[in-house]
This record gives C-alpha cells, sequence and structure tokens, in this order.
C-alpha cells in the first residue's frame, strides 16, 4: 500500500478526527499499521524478557562481573559496527517485507538455541558472546528494513505518529518483560524465558505474512553497496537539521550507560536486591518511555522539533544524576521513569527526522544510521561505562556520564540555535 493510499474498509483520518482524543493513536487507524504493531507488541515482550534473562545469566556466569557485560555490549556493537551500514542498503534494494521474515525466523531460532544451550548445561559466556554477535548480524538487517516499511504503512503527515506508537510497543513490553522476567526466573529458569521469547516472533511473522502490501518495486543497485551507504551519509551531512540532531542523541548513547549494564550492577551492588525488584527498575524505564511515546505522538507536528530533541536531553541529564545519587527504590524508581520518558521523546523525534528529511529512496540507509546509534553506540559506549564502573565505582561513573552528555548537548544546541530555521 502507498503512503498516500487506503486500503479497503480503512477509515479515512478526516479533520475531526485529528482533533479528536483518538489523535494520539491515529496512526493505528490503517489496517497493515495496526497488524504490524500488535504483532510487534507481543514479540517485544519476549524481547525484553530475555534482555533481563540474559544480563543476569551472564552476571552469574562471571560471578557479578560489570566488565562481562560490557564486553557483551562491545561485542554486539562490533557486529552492527560491520553490517548495519549494509544491512540499510539491502533494505532499500529488497522487498522489505521479505527480509524481515527472513531476519525475524533467523531471531527465533537463535533464541531457541539460546535455550536449548542453557538447559542442557552447555552454556559458556564465550557461547554467549557467539550468538550475541550471530544475532545482532541478523538485527543489523532487521531494523532498518522495519523501520522504513513503516513510511509505506501510514501517510507522511502520520509518520510521527507512527514511529512513537512503534517505540511505545518495544518500551511499553518494557514494562511487563522484565516484571515478567523477575517472576519467572525463579520457575522456568533462563532457559524459560529464552523460549518464550522464541515463541513471541510466531506474532511478527504472522503480521508480516497478513500485510496487504505488494511486492516492492525497489531500485536495481547500481555500482558498490558502500558507494550508496557514503551517497546516504553526505545527505544526512549536508541537512539543515540533522548534523546537530544526530550527534546529541549519539552522546546520550555513548556516554549514558545503558538500562542492560548500570539496572543489573545497581540493583546487586547499591541496593542488594534480587531479580523481582530488578524487574521494578526496568519497568519504570519502560513505564516512563511508554509515557514519553504517547506525549510525542500528541505533539508531533506542533512543537520545533529540535526543542524535541535537545530538551529531553538535558531533562535525561538531570533524571540520571538523580539516579546516580539514589541508594533506595522510592529515589530510583521516579528517575529511572524521567529517564525513560525523555530518551523516548529525543530518541524517536531523531528516528522521525531521519526519516522525513531523507529521499523515499534512501530512507533504509538512513535507517541503518539509526540502527548505528541505538546498537552500535550504545554499546560501545557501554564497554568504557563498564570499565570505569569498576574503576571508580557505580555512583561515579553514572555522574560523570550526565555531565559529559549534558555539556555535548549544550554545546551542539547553542552552536546551532542561530541557523536557519528548520524546513519541512
Amino acid at each position: 500500500m502507498h503512503a498516500s493510499t487506503k486500503a479497503p474498509g480503512e477509515p479515512a483520518i478526516s479533520q475531526a478526527d485529528s482533533g479528536s482524543s483518538l489523535r494520539t493513536f491515529r496512526a493505528l487507524q490503517y489496517r497493515d499499521f495496526r497488524l504490524l504493531w500488535t504483532g510487534l507488541a507481543v514479540s517485544a515482550v519476549g524481547t525484553w524478557m530475555q534482555i533481563v534473562a540474559l544480563s543476569l545469566l551472564v552476571l552469574d556466569i562471571t560471578h557479578g562481573s560489570a566488565v562481562a557485560l560490557g564486553t557483551l555490549s562491545l561485542t554486539q556493537a562490533l557486529s552492527f559496527l560491520l553490517f548495519a551500514a549494509i544491512g540499510g542498503s539491502v533494505a532499500d534494494h529488497f522487498d522489505k517485507r521479505r527480509l524481515l521474515l527472513v531476519t525475524q525466523s533467523l531471531m527465533m531460532g537463535f533464541a531457541v538455541l539460546l535455550g536449548i544451550l542453557t538447559l542442557t548445561g552447555l552454556i559458556r559466556f564465550w557461547v554467549i558472546l557467539l550468538v550475541a554477535f550471530t544475532s545482532s548480524s541478523a538485527l543489523s538487517f532487521d531494523q532498518p528494513a522495519r523501520n522504513a516499511l513503516v513510511t509505506s504503512l501510514v501517510p507522511k503527515e502520520h509518520l510521527m505518529n507512527a514511529v512513537s506508537l512503534q517505540s511505545a510497543v518495544f518500551n511499553g513490553a518494557s514494562i511487563l518483560g522484565p516484571a515478567l522476567a523477575g517472576l519467572s526466573l525463579s520457575r522456568i529458569g533462563y532457559s524459560g524465558n529464552f523460549f518464550l521469547n522464541a515463541a513471541s516472533f510466531f506474532a511478527v511473522l504472522a503480521a508480516l505474512l497478513l500485510l496487504r502490501t505488494k511486492p516492492q518495486t525497489v531500485p536495481r543497485l547500481s555500482g558498490r553497496m558502500l558507494d550508496s551507504v557514503r551517497e546516504a551519509l553526505r545527505y544526512v551531512r549536508h541537512d539543515a537539521v540533522l548534523p546537530s540532531v544526530v550527534p546529541a542523541y549519539a552522546a546520550l548513547l555513548f556516554f549514558g550507560p545503558s538500562a542492560a549494564l548500570a539496572l543489573p550492577v545497581f540493583a546487586k551492588e547499591v541496593l542488594r536486591v534480587g531479580p523481582a525488584q530488578l524487574g521494578v527498575l526496568f519497568s519504570a524505564v519502560g513505564a516512563g518511555t511508554v509515557v514519553g511515546a504517547l506525549i510525542l505522538a500528541s505533539l508531533a507536528g506542533s512543537v520545533d522539533d529540535r526543542r524535541l530533541v535537545f530538551g529531553p536531553i538535558l531533562l535525561w541529564t538531570v533524571a540520571l544524576a538523580v539516579f546516580g545519587w539514589s541508594d533506595s527504590l522510592r529515589v530510583s524508581v521516579p528517575a529511572l521513569f524521567v529517564l525513560g520518558a525523555a530518551q523516548n521523546v529525543a530518541g524517536a523525534t531523531t528516528v522521525t527526522l531521519l526519516q522525513m528529511r531523507v529521499p523515499p529512496e534512501m530512507r533504509g540507509r538512513a535507517m541503518s544510521l539509526n540502527t548505528l546509534l541505538i546498537m552500535c553506540v550504545r554499546p560501545l559506549g557501554d564497554f568504557p561505562a563498564g570499565a570505569v564502573i569498576g574503576w571508580l565505582g557505580f555512583r561515579p561513573a553514572v555522574l560523570l556520564g550526565a555531565m559529559l552528555v549534558g555539556a555535548v548537548a549544550l554545546a551542539l544546541f547553542l552552536g546551532r540555535l542561530p541557523g536557519a530555521p528548520i524546513q519541512r
């Protein structure tokens, strides 16, 4: 379905609709997006269960090593560094739905493999690193194709709303998924969580098979693949907005420790609590991201986009600093809620700008840049963050990260403030 056409039986979005209480969810009026959104909602719960279980499994195997968690992140980052740009180019030159059927099936298989190895007692840290590398390689092709596919499921004027709701799916699952993982680990173990994640992929596969989109006519790849990637990067670099927005968000991802690194260490070293309380911490971040996504879905098109990136990033630094100082659930949970909301608004706005400000034939490659940000820059930052936590301790490392992110964001915002206004 072309972005500007309406499938049979789909309601047209009227002016009355756009101003109603349903404005926040208006992209769900489109059948194909609604199917994909529902499938991702189910799959994301399983993904978050595996994220929590895998983090705790690594800590158990390595006797609580934050450096080991950082090494896991570094391994994933290396995979994305090698394949994300190629994955974006492939997404631009192959049918995105068919590509997603392949990548989702592969990631389901990797989850089954983790479950079998853990159940049989054959799991080792180096095995986890190997599976993480191969799974991340598949995800390097999956994410650009998935994000670029959304642009063909909704009209352009509702793209930010769709991106926000798509973000709300994954981050909303971070409320339920970690809580389920914390409760289920004592009953079904690590392997049970991995098997449940594998089963959740059936929802996405079914949604992809039910889409009414016709096979896409994609441009033939002329010249070398890396040349096509450089072409897209040159377009981004000369844009009026992206050269300041993208580095600011990259600084947040690099200098700020991820939840997968910070929360297990915080739970074990500071709070000295178990999996159930760790699930609460992850769920606090997830609840914040859902609220942030819904706020952004309502504000889309009515607020200056650059301020929707830089304002939340500065709020995020304050929330991270409060979290770094906290030593109780009463303080850390609200701080993590604000942190999740702020990061979601900044991230979803950056993704939307990348999609809207490049030509349609470059969207896959532009989305590969988003994949590099989230899946490569963040894990690359987690490796030194894990080392700094081991060297200085948890609290000084987190506060240092907050200060660095705030300094970079302020410098980029003030440096670009006198520039030309945003052109849509």
